[in-house]
């Protein structure tokens, strides 16, 4: 049977190594977009209040 869009009751199938990711939990990579983001802030601040 073909589960439709909705459907509560459908069995949702997933790895046992499937783990799902907590606010508390980040990345290396999320880290590092984070650092990269607050430093391009810093920038731009810097510029604005330097002007």
């Amino acid at each position: 049977m073909i589960p439709k869009p909705g459907d509560a009751e459908r069995d949702v199938n997933m790895n046992k190594t499937f783990h799902e990711q907590t606010d508390d939990e980040l990345s290396e990579k999320e880290l590092k977009q984070i650092e990269a983001n607050d430093q391009a802030i810093q920038t731009v601040v810097g510029s604005v209040v330097g002007s």
